[in-house]
């Protein structure tokens, strides 16, 4: 049966002809929010431990990783290739050569078919960007950015040290080359409104963007934002998993049908997670997700208007 969202997997089967995977790398990156180039402490929400398998330097090279994460997956799908994906910290942040070969030793690697890249809006400088847009001709590129909010009041309160300017700006551009173009959206940060979040979709349609990851705002352990829950509790909303199923279908409502939506929500190790903890895996949210689009006979798009993308 038809999913009622255009899913990311739809995707990748129009570029591929079989079956892809995405290996995490962490390839020893910083953030011009940690560095003191922008900030020092980073966004108060990251705690990169939940999201990437190593912290800071990684002890293996990028080729070791990957050979890990094939053979971790080839025995089971002995046909499948395999996405690089550089994910943890700012992954375009250091010399426009380092990178490059960065890039290159993934791109070299047997079976790998191709690239992405997580980064920041304000961290993609014109030369890297002309290599992508060479790259893109011959191989699988896609280039994912952290927007996260579409208010900047919100994104000066978690420090995150860009502006919704500058991600629309980065956006527009990086598609301009005709590289595929992601948004990250964290739905619930401190004091968003169910409005506020749901003008994110409003707001992110009216961008050319090829994918969209949303998931909900996760209070991890040893964050700024751990310690800002601690203190002023009421100035979190923390969503109830059925609240938040909900808010997933009208976020969806609102955004633009030609988008693929990626995710609807992370899963962080119980060990670093304060709230909210459901207590699922992503594909068991997602399921329940597809069943409320259809319970309310709803799909992507439902109320998305060229009107409301201008």
């Amino acid at each position: 049966m038809q999913k009622p969202y255009r899913d990311f997997s739809e995707f990748l089967s129009l570029k591929f002809p079989y079956k892809v995977q995405k290996i995490s790398i962490n390839a020893g990156f910083t953030c011009p929010n940690r560095d003191g180039s922008k900030g020092r402490g980073g966004c108060t929400y990251c705690n990169n431990q939940s999201f990437s398998p190593g912290y800071g330097k990684p002890t293996k090279t990028i080729s070791e990783q990957l050979k890990d994460g094939i053979d971790f997956f080839s025995h089971k799908y002995p046909e499948m290739k395999y996405l690089a994906y550089f994910q943890s910290y700012t992954n375009t942040y250091d010399s426009v050569e380092k990178l490059i070969a960065m890039y290159e030793e993934a791109l070299a690697y047997p079976n790998v078919v191709g690239l992405i890249v997580g980064t920041r809006p304000d961290c993609m400088p014109d030369k890297l960007l002309d290599y992508f847009a060479e790259l893109n001709k011959k191989t699988f590129v896609l280039i994912e950015y952290g927007v996260e909010s579409t208010l900047n009041k919100t994104l000066e309160r978690v420090n995150r040290q860009h502006t919704r300017e500058e991600s629309a700006e980065a956006i527009r551009k990086t598609a301009t080359k005709n590289i595929p173009v992601g948004a990250h959206l964290i739905l619930g940060l401190p004091g968003e409104t169910d409005e506020n979040i749901l003008n994110h979709a409003t707001e992110i349609s009216k961008l050319p963007l090829t994918t969209v990851k949303l998931h909900q705002l996760q209070i991890i352990r040893g964050t700024a934002m751990a310690k800002e829950y601690k203190l002023l509790p009421e100035s979190f909303h923390i969503f109830e998993l059925e609240e938040y199923i909900d808010l997933c279908v009208d976020f969806s409502e609102r955004l633009h049908p030609d988008f693929y939506i990626e995710r609807f929500a992370s899963q962080s190790p119980k060990s670093l997670l304060i709230a909210p903890d459901w207590g699922l895996k992503n594909y068991e949210l997602t399921e329940k997700v597809i069943k409320r689009f259809r319970e309310r006979n709803s799909w992507q798009g439902k109320l998305y208007t060229s009107d409301s993308s201008k």
